[in-house]
């Protein structure tokens, strides 16, 4: 029978299906690494899709109106407001740190509090919604709605009364769903939500006091473009120093968040695609190795070449669509699992999310990699005769050309999907192109660990010189060996990099160097009575108080070649400080935890032209150099300044930090208060503590004071939240990894019979069969350990540093201990692998032969 001609689609299709094994057994390797990989794409997928549409489709109620306008320190002018009110109605309030209190003397409590003034037409999208079911607004008068946290904290219940700033407010009800909470960011204190009138009452808007303005626009019509309405407000109002967010962008914060999970989860799905592509080239490899008998006798009774690749691919075929089906099944399943644990701090659905198109990538992504890794040995088991195969024990097949175009192609569709489905495809091609390079470099190892096998002498002892001689002898897996457990092992240490350096930015670095409380809106014509009140209760307590104030910069450059912020389309890398008002202030000397780097500082009685010190990556990413100028926006005015000095800031200090720092000629002139910080003793006795809490808001009562024990407490509950998202998420490659290690193991178990048979009727025992398995596998694991922990900890440095931007702290006691415990299941593997070959039958196996 020639190739020409054959079975028919239907005809192969009976053969395969009387063959394949109701629990595909041979298959299974295959069906794990591909529902594995796809079940991480469909999951990954569906999730991030389905928070970026309700970001997008939900940005106007998110963000309360269509545009919003933020400044600093000062309300709207009648004219910005007019200038606003033309696109539609606007929606305006104010927000601020404050303290709020209940109770009197010592029965008294305080917390702070975000304190949320609108007007009466707020919220201009969504409702809000309180605990008992009530859809309000605003509230009106002395009425106030608190948040859960509010109330605990003052220990009043909704009725009672409580007071901010110089004014009574009564707790009229419970916040259940704020419309707007997540455009509002990172707050530092549960939510008081009040009418506009509030603020001025209580006293807490007093000149230089810092609190923001925020003005929101619904547009009369809708077909409006928010950026072409910020461009215009720029053109109209250059000094303002207004900070725009629009529906489009309706929560920065989230955006970042949502695109660096998204960035991570999309290495670690391309990660188990890459594994699971190994797994299956090697579960492929084995299952036909088992069917050599099948395909020979095949052949003899007529089957050709191509009958052979059909009746194979098809169960391939099959094996892939059920691993796919299965995945993408639980993918689908596994998403309000994540999220409802993403629920409070993104905008996530709480039942099933079907996004169609992760689901079809998804599983495009799984068929890719089962044909690009199945082509080879299917290529290779079709075109040799029926001696050939029977003889594969003792004579391995050669590999077929054509497998390697083929496999080529599939990668190739594979990257190019992954490059045109990708937001970040320099992120996805470097990856992949990193993969690829690994790749390379295991088949090379493999190679080198084969010649200097063959090289070394030979040990006396049998069982090392035997397991040598199985790494570098004819048909020896060491290729597929150490490309299965390079990766197997490098996601080990890929999970312990990740979970250990997230572990060592919660533990070590801020709670270390975090002062005890941060109070805002000090007078500056107090600030000898603050220094008292302080030092009254704690006497060794260490204070540090600077002036603040919120300025922005609107050009930079040589003083006659001025760059102008609103004329530029995009901002440089880097250059966040462009980005609206930022907190500024002025010194006579370096600030602590700052170093001059470059240019000097001025002196204490300076009073020359005025200077200013800006952060050297900020330089760096502006390309300024000493001697040119900044254009400073501060409420509403113009101030030019030239650059005397470049600092280095240690911004893991938790102090006052600073990225412009002025000559006190240069702005001491604007209305503004100061910000300071008090680390108290360390055995500070907390009733003592409490005492001072309740001098402070009674001697300052329009300062606010921060505990920053609940700041650090919320921020480390967000980072170990991401700790556990990455730890699930790098599972996946770890669990993948596993899946291949084993298969690997198994399919060289199959090559090892003809081995075992041979020394068992030479008169080999048990024991020394078992050793010279240990001994092969644990001289290439350990070989590999190198490697495997340089791989993973590369990668796990890209993903803290670059996606996360967190410190590279990783603790490498755990990492080792972590690749220790690897290279202890490969040797438990190789041990579980081997014990089928102990019961074998010499006299069936030799038969079998």
């Amino acid at each position: 029978m020639s190739d020409t001609s054959g079975l028919s689609w239907g005809a192969a299709w009976h053969i395969a299906r009387r063959d394949l094994n109701a629990r595909f057994r041979g298959l299974r390797l295959l069906l794990v690494c591909i529902f594995l990989g796809t079940a991480a794409l469909a999951a990954i997928g569906s999730l991030t899709a389905a928070i970026e549409r309700e970001l997008a489709s939900s940005g106007q109620v998110l963000l309360g109106g269509d545009l919003e306008i933020e400044v600093w320190q000062r309300d709207l002018s009648d004219e910005e407001q007019a200038a606003l009110a033309e696109y539609g109605t606007i929606s305006g309030g104010t927000r601020l740190q404050a303290m709020a209190t209940a109770g009197t003397g010592e029965d008294s409590r305080a917390a702070p509090v975000e304190l949320k003034a609108v007007d009466d037409k707020w919220p201009l999208y969504g409702t809000l919604t309180l605990a008992d079911g009530t859809e309000t607004g605003a509230p009106d008068g002395r009425d106030a709605y608190l948040a859960q946290g509010a109330l605990d904290r003052l220990e009043i219940a909704v009725g009672d009364t409580f007071r901010v700033g110089t004014v009574d407010l009564t707790a009229a009800g419970v916040i259940e769903n704020e419309p707007d909470r997540l455009s509002e960011g990172f707050q530092l204190g549960p939510t008081v939500l009040v009418a506009e009138q509030v603020p001025y009452d209580a006293g807490l808007l007093a000149p230089g006091s810092l609190y923001q303005s925020k003005y929101r626009v619904a547009f009369d019509d809708q077909s409006q473009n928010p950026e072409a309405v910020e461009e215009a407000l720029t053109e109209g109002f250059p000094n303002a120093g207004f900070d725009f967010r629009n529906r489009d962008r309706a929560s920065p914060g989230a955006d970042r968040f949502v695109g660096q999970m998204s960035d991570f989860l999309t290495l670690v799905g391309l990660a188990a695609l890459v594994i699971a592509g190994i797994g299956i080239a090697g579960g492929v490899s084995s299952y036909l190795d088992q069917r050599r008998t099948s395909i020979a006798t095949l052949k003899v009774l007529g089957a050709s070449s191509r009958d052979i690749l059909r009746i194979y691919a098809l169960q391939i075929a099959v094996a892939a669509l059920i691993g796919s089906a299965a995945g993408l099944t639980v993918g689908v399943l596994v998403t309000p699992l994540l999220g409802s644990a993403l629920q409070g701090l993104l905008p996530v659905e709480s039942g099933l999310v079907i996004e169609p198109g992760p689901l079809l990538l998804a599983g495009s992504y799984g068929l890719l990699v089962a044909f690009a890794f199945a082509a080879a040995p299917l290529l290779r088991a079709r075109t040799f005769p029926a001696m050939a195969l029977m003889r594969s024990r003792i004579v391995p097949l050669s590999r077929d050309k054509r497998a390697l175009i083929a496999t080529g192609l599939g990668i190739a569709a594979i990257c190019a999907l992954a490059l045109l489905t990708t937001d970040q495809p320099m992120l996805s091609g470097g990856f992949l192109l990193g993969a690829g390079g690994a790749l390379i470099a295991l088949a090379a190892l493999g190679l080198l660990i084969r010649f200097i096998a063959r090289k070394l002498p030979r040990p006396a002892n049998p069982v090392l010189r035997s397991a040598l001689a199985n790494i570098h002898r004819p048909g020896s897996a060491t290729g597929a060996l150490v490309t299965a457990l390079g990766f197997g092992l490098a996601a080990f240490v890929l999970l312990a990099a990740i979970q250990s350096a997230i572990d060592g930015n919660i533990q070590t670095r801020v709670p270390r160097e975090a002062p005890d409380y941060f109070v805002l809106d000090v007078p500056v014509d107090r600030e000898q009575r603050f220094y008292e009140l302080v030092e009254t209760r704690f006497p060794e307590a260490q204070i540090r108080a600077v002036p603040t104030m919120r300025g922005s910069v609107l050009a930079f450059g040589p003083q006659d070649d001025m760059v102008r912020v609103a004329d530029l389309e995009e901002l440089p890398e880097g250059a966040w400080m462009l980005r609206g008002e930022r907190g500024i202030t002025y010194a006579d000397s370096v600030p602590m935890g700052n170093r001059v780097i470059e240019g000097e500082w001025w002196g204490e009685d300076y009073a020359g032209e005025p200077l200013v010190s800006v952060d050297s990556r900020f330089a760096e990413a502006v390309d300024v150099e000493i001697g040119d100028y900044l254009t400073i926006g501060i409420l509403g005015t113009e101030r030019d300044v030239r650059i005397a000095n470049f600092r280095e800031i240690d911004w893991e200090s938790m102090g006052f930090n600073f990225t412009m720092v002025f000559s006190r000629n240069a702005i001491a002139d604007v209305p503004h208060n100061l910000s300071a910080t008090i680390e108290l003793p360390a055995d500070a006795d907390p009733a003592e503590q409490g005492r001072l809490l309740r001098d402070l808001v009674q001697e300052f009562p329009s300062s606010s004071v921060i505990e920053v024990g609940e700041i650090l407490t919320e921020a480390r509950t967000i980072l170990q939240q991401v700790s556990l998202a990455t730890l699930a998420a790098a599972a996946v490659a770890v669990l993948a990894g596993l899946a291949v290690l084993m298969g690997a193991i198994a399919a060289a178990r199959a090559a090892r019979m003809y081995d075992t048979v041979v020394l068992r009727v030479l008169g080999a025992s048990r024991r020394q069969i078992l050793m010279i398995q240990l001994a092969e596998y644990g001289l290439i694991a350990l070989a590999l350990a190198g490697v495997a922990l340089a791989l993973g900890s590369a990668l796990g440095w890209v993903i803290i540093t670059q996606m996360f931007e967190f410190d590279w702290l990783p603790d490498w006691g755990e990492v080792l201990g972590v690749l220790g415990l690897g290279l202890a299941m490969v040797l438990a593997f190789a041990l579980g692998g081997s014990l089928p070959l102990l019961r074998a039958k010499p006299a069936q196996a030799l038969r079998e032969l």
